[in-house]
């Protein structure tokens, strides 16, 4: 298009079907999770199975997946087997999927008799079996015991939503009526973003929208690989630890990285990353990739757009067999774990490269399930995130995590959280002293205390809470964070990071506390200023400001 106005006005009529999709899903959504934490997904896609546009909600996990996966579905089903109102869905991790509990659902939008365009949603439903409630099985040794898989199969016709697969999901769920409310969200969110899709069609002509779609693709590889081309040439190498694997709690792994910058592209190779085990902190190949792309964006400018033309000038190259590219039947649910790794692995092979852009390790997001004892079932899932690392020039912001996606207002607020189950949220608050002294400071952790009305199982899945995020430029590491049970008398007891359905009481608390994130520079030239204003406002305490930093406050 040659109108850079029409261009524009297309692209983002594109991002918008996109964004209606994500909210019509969260609104009609049955999950707590999905209802008060928006965690919901949305992508427009071609038949090719190129990314065009995803909403600004839907993190890079999710629509690389849902990229990865459309070959798949069509390789199964193919293009001229469908037919207008069919909508597919599949999970499977090893082609494309994430792991069980994140359904992918397709709509194809025709152009003639032939689909040229795809709306795609994705949700975590509340839960499809395994383990524990809501799809966290931390102790899993294989992807058997994560849940029901499911390949590409036909969800819906344009008369409803198929009777043999509601079947299959119901007999499969603990909360089968939340699933089916969930997957019926899914389903509708993709019918309003075909429609905006085939109003494009009408407005703009099938060689015009998909003119206009080259244009924006290639638009966005230009300023892409004009981004690429301003960095440092050379290879910068990287690794990051994994605390361990919940079934050797003693046992670390590690993910490795070498980041080739030259040009205008840059080649991210995992080479030497440690190999897939029989534990839940594999990832599938999509996932990685998101990792991947998401680190190196970070160090480019953020006002490019992301979808298929980006991912031209990015090549990740990803083990096979490896814990960042698992294969059956190993178990992909922990998937964040390694993925986390490989980013933070990025991050300081980029911050290498780029000094005056470096940034300190953070902590991550901590997911937990939080569930009745026995029928009727309730869940609670959720997570929280610890401190960002440091970055040159300015401190890190507490509490965010390095999430590649809707961050903390993806927490479900306290209120609906205590109507919707047995439990009382006692107290939410950033803990002093847990960001990594230095010269500029790392983000501080979180401190969260659920009271549980009534008995029920806890599963957690977290990392870097044996390893702290270590500090960068002698900067020093964050505060290791936990989960722990309270009991009755009073005694708090540390859970390992990785636990599955621990019995709780009611009248015990469960406590989860994030890690803070890595300091940059020495401590000692830290500004007396900005270390005054920390006491100030409790993100220091005065013993921590003595033993951190050398400074003595005198007593009022």
């Amino acid at each position: 298009m040659n109108d850079a106005l029409t261009a524009e006005v297309l692209r983002n009529a594109l991002v918008v079907a996109a964004e209606e999709a994500g909210i019509v899903v969260v609104r009609s959504a049955y999950s707590t999770f999905i209802v008060e934490g928006s965690d919901a997904s949305a992508a427009i896609l071609d038949a090719r199975g190129r990314l065009i546009a995803h909403s600004t909600a839907t993190t890079l996990m999710n629509s690389m997946a849902l990229r990865a996966a459309l070959p798949e579905l069509v390789k199964d089903l193919p293009l001229d087997t469908m037919a207008p109102g069919d909508v597919y869905a599949l999970n499977d991790a090893y082609r494309g999927g994430v792991h069980t509990n994140d359904l992918l659902v397709y709509r194809p939008v025709f152009v003639g008799s032939i689909p040229a365009y795809f709306a795609a949603t994705m949700i975590h439903v509340s839960d499809l079996g395994g383990l524990s409630a809501g799809g966290m099985a931390p102790l899993a040794t294989d992807i058997f015991l994560e849940g029901l898989q499911l390949p590409p199969v036909l969800l819906a016709t344009d008369r409803g939503i198929d009777r043999a697969m509601e079947a299959i999901l119901r007999a499969n769920s603990r909360t089968p009526d939340k699933v089916m409310g969930d997957v019926r969200a899914l389903v509708a969110g993709t019918a309003v973003a075909a429609a905006r899709l085939e109003a494009l069609i009408g407005e703009y002509g099938e060689r015009g929208l998909a003119a206009g779609i080259e244009d924006y693709l290639d638009y966005t590889e230009s300023r892409t690989r004009t981004a690429l081309a301003e960095l440092p040439r050379g290879t910068f190498e990287a690794e990051y630890p994994i605390d361990d694997d919940g079934i050797n709690p003693d046992k670390s792994h590690l993910v490795r990285v070498t980041v080739t910058l030259g040009g205008d592209r840059a080649v991210l190779d995992f080479a030497g990353t440690g190999p897939q085990v029989p534990a839940a902190i594999n990832a599938s190949a999509a996932q990685s990739l998101a990792a991947a792309v998401f680190a190196t964006r970070c160090f480019l400018d953020p006002t490019i757009p992301m979808n298929e033309g980006c991912l031209r000038a990015v090549d990740v190259r990803l083990p096979e067999g490896s814990l960042l590219n698992a294969r059956s039947p190993h178990p992909c649910g922990g998937r964040f774990v390694p993925i986390y790794a490989a980013m933070e692995a990025v991050f300081q092979a980029m911050s290498d490269a780029v000094p005056e852009r470096a940034v300190a390790a953070s902590g991550i997001l901590q997911p937990f399930s939080i569930a009745g004892v026995g029928a009727p079932y309730w869940i609670h899932l959720s997570y929280d995130f610890g401190g960002v690392g440091a970055r040159h020039g300015l401190d890190g912001p507490d509490a965010t995590g390095v999430h590649f996606g809707v961050g903390r207002n993806s927490v479900p607020q306290a209120e609906p959280v205590e109507s919707r189950c047995p439990l009382i949220v006692e107290s939410i608050e950033t803990i002093p002293d847990s960001g990594g002294p230095g010269r500029h400071r790392g983000g501080l952790g979180t401190r969260t205390v659920y009271r549980l009305l009534a008995d029920c199982h806890v599963t957690t899945r977290g990392d870097r809470l044996r390893l702290a995020p270590p500090g960068r430029d002698g900067g020093l590491p964050g505060r290791l964070g936990g989960f722990f049970k309270r009991h009755l008398d009073g005694t708090v007891e540390r859970l390992a990071s990785k636990v599955n359905n621990v019995r709780f009481a009611a009248g015990e608390a469960f406590i989860v506390e994030t890690t803070g994130g890595g300091g940059l520079g020495p401590p000692s030239e830290r500004d007396p200023a900005a270390i005054e204003a920390d006491l100030e406002a409790g993100r220091v305490t005065a013993p921590g400001a003595e033993r951190d930093y050398g400074v003595v406050r005198s007593p009022i």
